[in-house]
């Protein structure tokens, strides 16, 4: 990769240097190996921290959000930044999101797409090479950037065939099994938000689970409020969730939250076809409604 990191850097330094950005948001060495943590590079001296290889993971998309936000102490206008963000095309899709959400501005932002060869898992990092490759790059079947501003030349993963097929597995089981499954899962959990932090589409400045007028959950680790946290966090991503794995990497208790996002991510695109981030013209389904949508939600599949 260290072809496509040379032109990488080469492009940031380009881009900022000629002032058509005030920043780039890409991916420089953590302390820990096989690691990386963002890189905000302001200057072309700065872009040469920038780094591309297996360890650039984390969805920067859920930075935009606070970047794009008006400081406090700034009264009268404001202009925003100008931001390129290095993106695989999971993360770019993100930011498609939040344009769409109203969360930034197209205009704003510069993205850079990235060619990838998939994440590596560093818990898997010691398996052969297609045993390590993070899940959610095994099952991806958009690696190649799409509808980048600045396209990185270089190889990229071939795509998945089929990147349901743990899903279907999941939904053979009866519900009384599908329930266990979730309960045995989501019981792992200690509330500690890494989820909800690493995710691009939990934007909120007042997350729900946190709301005391009306309280909706207590704040200890009670089973219920667990359940109700994870059903409430996971249902905000049906039309959003882009699997881009950034609630899995973050969790430090190894929840297999992609399992259950996924199985929304099937659905939406069967009830809806509907594939977030993808367009910028597409209404994802949760903001519109069409007098002939399947409603096969409200009662169950067959029952209409």
């Amino acid at each position: 990769m260290r072809d496509v990191q040379d032109k990488l850097r080469a492009t940031a330094k380009d881009l900022l240097a000629s002032g058509k950005v005030e920043l780039v948001l890409g991916f420089e060495p953590a302390s820990l190996p096989m690691r990386t943590r963002a890189c905000f590079a302001r200057t072309a001296d700065a872009a040469e921290r920038l780094v591309w290889n297996e360890f650039c993971s984390q969805n920067l998309a859920a930075y935009l959000p606070r970047l794009f936000e008006k400081p406090a102490h700034i009264r009268g206008d404001w202009t925003p930044p100008k931001v390129a963000v290095v993106t695989k095309n999971c993360d770019a899709r993100s930011i498609i999101g939040l344009v769409k959400e109203h969360q930034l501005a197209r205009e704003n932002v510069v993205i850079i797409g990235m060619p990838c060869q998939g994440m590596v898992d560093p818990e898997k990092a010691a398996a052969t090479v297609d045993e390590r490759i993070a899940q959610a790059c095994l099952e991806c079947v958009s690696p190649s950037p799409i509808g980048a501003d600045i396209l990185i030349e270089g190889q990229s993963r071939p795509a998945a065939a089929d990147r349901f097929q743990r899903v279907k597995d999941f939904e053979a089981l009866t519900p009384a099994q599908r329930w266990d499954a979730f309960v045995k899962e989501i019981s792992k959990c200690t509330r500690c938000y890494a989820c909800r932090q690493a995710c691009p589409n939990c934007y909120c400045k007042s997350c729900f689970i946190e709301q005391s007028k009306p309280s909706w959950a207590g704040a200890g680790d009670d089973l219920a409020d667990l359940l109700l946290f994870h059903i409430g966090r996971m249902f905000h991503q049906a039309g959003r969730c882009v699997e881009c794995d950034a609630c899995v990497r973050a969790c430090p208790m190894g929840i297999d939250l992609r399992l259950f996002t996924q199985k929304l991510v099937k659905d939406v695109e069967e009830l809806f076809g509907y594939v977030p981030g993808v367009s910028l013209d597409d209404l994802p389904p949760l903001c519109t409604f069409q007098s002939d949508d399947s409603e096969c939600f409200v009662t169950g599949p067959g029952e209409e």
